[in-house]
């Protein structure tokens, strides 16, 4: 039996894993080299702590307040564009406190299940992608918040993430005692882990090569071809496909590839910005998510440091707006004020488009129209913390099995 894998993300290559091991000939196909996807650039975090979608109360409302200023981390670029319309007013009516209150337990059980899933692939010959379990820091400048870290902190432990805890500035700088930190206190979330993203894909990449996997760079896909309800036959510009099984893993692009079979999925891309410095000066031993400033800092791979941020609800054709790096930048050194990080070179600096779902949640599970299509999308900045923990329900999906979590709350035609 031949499945094909539209999209070399982790995702993708997550389900690939799962479904070569499972006894399917894997077939994946990416529009670039699987060099340089949104899977490379991030801060690496495995974090069940991450329970609270983009969808909150709230979020709207100081979008609108950051949208002249081009640092900000936040921002909804303006323009007649009716799937962003359609998009934004999803989103609108999905940022409410219920929300937030039913999507917590699935965002939960599938972060769980991802870095069990991960910490599986580390016992396997050829996998070391520096993964360590240290745990996450979320640090606050202000009392108010502290005071949402304070109901942060209860949920977290009502729905079982072991270890988290409030701590008070001597707690917090006991944590980091390295470096000076601007901060007055922070949430320890012990159930988090990091890795760094580029070995993940490097050692993942190697493991389905070994195990012939066949991986098919520079592979776009133009159209499908359908017949009683099934896809049969992916085109691409120089080829042409035939399978049994379709996973429709392609991150941002979700919307455009689901449209090209008349499957209408909200989805937009969220542009994000990261800085690694390699051989650090600058040393922490957590990563870390800095409240106020919306950035996120990350040690890596031994020598290395992350920092990273920003959603720009924008388009791919949109030149970057390098400004952003400087707001995460500037973000960093009022939490740290001994990191003094020059703005580095255009191309010194990473980018990449997160698929942003209408309600924070991902796409994960078959659709109506289509009988051998499976879609993995719109994780929004949780893509490589869930990523093996998809890829697992995606071969449970295709093989008939029970999936391991309820994948209800992820239904693709949601909306």
């Amino acid at each position: 039996m031949k499945a094909t894998i539209i999209g070399g993300g982790i995702i993708g290559l997550s389900s690939a894993y799962y479904l070569n091991r499972s006894g399917w000939e894997v077939t994946v196909l990416d529009k670039g080299d699987f060099l340089d996807n949104c899977s490379y650039g991030n801060c690496g975090y495995i974090c069940p702590s991450h329970f609270i979608p983009l969808a909150t109360p709230g979020i709207v409302k100081q979008g609108l307040k950051w949208m002249w200023n081009s640092k900000s981390p936040f921002y909804v670029q303006p323009r007649l564009d009716w799937d962003l319309i359609s998009w934004g007013l999803k989103f609108m009516r999905s940022a409410t406190n219920k929300h937030v209150e039913t999507s917590a337990v699935p965002l939960r059980d599938i972060a769980f299940l991802s870095k069990k899933e991960y910490e599986g692939w580390l016992s396997q010959p050829g996998f070391n992608f520096a993964y360590e379990s240290k745990g996450l820091l979320e640090i606050f400048q202000t009392e108010a918040a502290a005071e949402h870290a304070h109901h942060t902190v209860e949920k977290a432990n009502a729905l079982g993430l072991e270890g988290t805890r409030l701590l008070n500035r001597e707690e917090l700088l006991a944590k980091e005692p390295h470096t000076r930190i601007n901060g007055i206190g922070a949430i320890y979330f012990n159930c988090d882990a990091h890795c760094y993203p580029n070995k993940l894909m490097s050692d993942l990449i190697a493991d389905l090569k070994n195990k012939g996997v066949k991986l098919l760079p520079h592979s776009e896909v133009n159209g499908f071809e359908t017949a009683n309800g099934k896809i049969s036959k992916i085109i691409c510009a120089d080829k042409n496909i035939e399978q049994d099984e379709v996973v429709m893993a392609t991150g941002s692009w979700g919307k455009q590839t689901a449209d090209l079979l008349g499957i209408r999925i909200p989805l937009m891309p969220g542009r994000g910005y990261s800085v690694t410095l390699e051989n650090s000066p600058y040393k922490v031993i957590h990563p870390a998510v800095l409240v106020e400033g919306r950035a996120a800092i990350t040690p890596m791979d031994g020598n290395k440091i992350r920092f990273g941020g920003t959603m720009e609800i924008t388009s791919h054709k949109t030149p970057p707006r390098m400004n952003r790096v400087q707001g995460i930048l500037d973000a960093v050194q009022r939490f740290f004020p001994d990191f003094d990080v020059p703005m580095p070179a255009k191309e010194n600096i990473w980018y990449g488009y997160r698929p942003c779902s209408a309600d924070g949640l991902p796409y994960i599970g078959r659709v109506n129209k289509i009988k051998n299509l499976t879609v993995a999308t719109g994780h929004s900045m949780l893509g490589l913390s869930l990523g093996a923990g998809t890829g697992l329900l995606v071969d449970e999906i295709i093989n008939g099995r029970k999936p391991s979590m309820d994948l209800r709350p992820f239904a693709v035609e949601r909306f």
